[in-house]
């Protein structure tokens, strides 16, 4: 990991090491852009084409049903199903207590304002499957889903090499009540749920995390198509800012959690001890050989850093220029900083709280704003499932009190129909 003095950086040093997950030539972008095009045309000759070509197996059908869900499941152990329970009741619980109704508003008297929520109709789920399969990441968007009353939930997941999926997914599925797992991964997966396949339902919008293809593909769907997307959620990142009060063993096995998700993650330490820091990267000599994924890692740390810095508020300002996805407070301090947190995706409080727990168990969301898309969204919540539309009611004392002013306001814009509108209900309802 390169390690840099927070003081010796300019401005222009900061802009290059916070940018991260660019495509200066638009290479991946002209492969999605075919990728797209492609599925576009040729529907599930696409996707099976890009089954046999990136996940090397040839597929006879695109989808697995419950049955067969249900067979693969039958491997799962009661240890690993009473971990997943936990995960899903934690996640529920916490996801449900979001679901809200809103009061009714009297904006004067005999004006009635107020907002109802109804779910999005048709949601794709994305599930990766690439160097880890994340049964954890079903449960962080089925789960809302569920909650928020979708009507169609339609779920792609790469095969694997036996072309079926991991039976943990399997599980999870069942969990969810969810009876069809299409077979289809990247950004061909993408295209399909954006615009419909001969097997593949066309949704309204797009949720998942994934690898740069993936997130490019969103990124076009959302602007070329009908079809939303939750957010640009691509390769992960972790920032931990870490003082004397912080334990080395834990931040460096932070760190190389966050780096074991793939070699285009990032791992970043702001740090206000030069020892402590020190300390930290002996231990991430010390625990990364014992890896089972230790190259995936190693590659990863290369595009990883370290800050000093003089002090925890420096620290927090480039944290803020950072807007890091998971943002550990290693220190026993943590209280004195969370309010001059300005962008982050999820924050993981104090030395005994790892990136870990909110990944699998605590029971907050782990979809979240990656590549400093946490200055402008939030992660996936039940509120990304479902749409706030506004309702009001005017009653004939309602609309004497609040006519005049919308005459008023019409008139000066020009928009004399709009003001007529309400002039003959003012006439008549005298």
């Amino acid at each position: 990991m390169k390690r840099y003095n927070y003081s010796d950086l300019s401005k222009q040093n900061i802009q290059t090491l916070v940018r991260r997950n660019v495509d200066p030539a638009n290479e991946i972008r002209d492969i999605v852009e075919e990728v797209i095009a492609n599925i576009k045309e040729h529907g599930d000759s696409a996707l099976l084409d890009y089954a046999l070509k990136f996940d090397k197996v040839e597929l006879d059908k695109l989808y697995l049903d419950k049955t067969e869900l249900e067979i693969i499941a039958t491997s799962v152990t009661s240890a690993q199903k009473e971990a997943l329970e936990i995960a899903y009741n934690n996640i529920y619980k916490f996801h449900l207590a979001q679901l809200k109704p809103e009061d009714k508003i009297e904006t004067m008297p005999g004006v009635t304002c107020w907002r109802e929520i109804r779910p999005v109709e048709k949601v794709g789920l994305y599930i990766p499957g690439g160097t880890a399969v994340l049964p954890s990441t079903f449960l962080m968007l089925g789960i809302p889903a569920l909650i928020a009353g979708c009507h169609e939930i339609v779920v792609c997941s790469p095969p694997q090499k036996n072309g079926k999926v991991n039976a943990f997914i399997a599980y999870v599925a069942l969990l969810l009540g969810i009876e069809k797992i299409y077979l289809a991964g990247g950004a061909q997966a993408v295209a399909a749920m954006a615009y419909g396949t001969e097997t593949i339902a066309k949704v309204d919008k797009i949720f998942g995390p994934g690898n740069q293809f993936v997130t490019k593909a969103k990124t076009i769907i959302q602007s070329t198509t009908t079809t939303a997307i939750d957010m640009p959620a691509g390769p992960s990142e972790v920032l931990v800012i870490a003082d004397e009060t912080a334990n080395p063993v834990y931040v460096a096995a932070d760190l190389l959690a966050q780096a074991e998700h793939g070699m285009d993650s990032q791992s970043i330490l702001v740090c206000t001890s030069a020892i402590i820091a020190e300390a930290v990267l002996a231990e991430v000599e010390k625990q990364v050989p014992v890896l089972p994924r230790a190259e995936i890692v190693t590659k990863a740390l290369e595009n990883s850093y370290i800050i000093i810095t003089n002090t925890l508020d420096e620290a927090m300002a480039f944290s803020n220029q950072y807007a890091p996805e998971h943002l550990i407070l290693a220190t026993a301090n943590w209280q004195l900083l969370t309010s001059n947190i300005l962008n982050a995706g999820s924050v993981f409080l104090g030395n005994l709280t790892p990136e870990s727990a909110g990944d699998y168990a605590s029971g907050t969301n782990h979809t979240l704003p990656t590549s400093s898309y946490s200055r402008a969204y939030s992660g996936v919540s039940v509120d990304s499932f479902v749409k706030k539309i506004t309702f009001q009611c005017i009653t004939p004392e309602g609309i004497q009190n609040i006519g005049p002013s919308v005459e008023i306001l019409a008139e000066l814009e020009g928009l004399h129909a709009h003001k007529n509108a309400v002039s003959v209900r003012m006439k008549k309802n005298k």
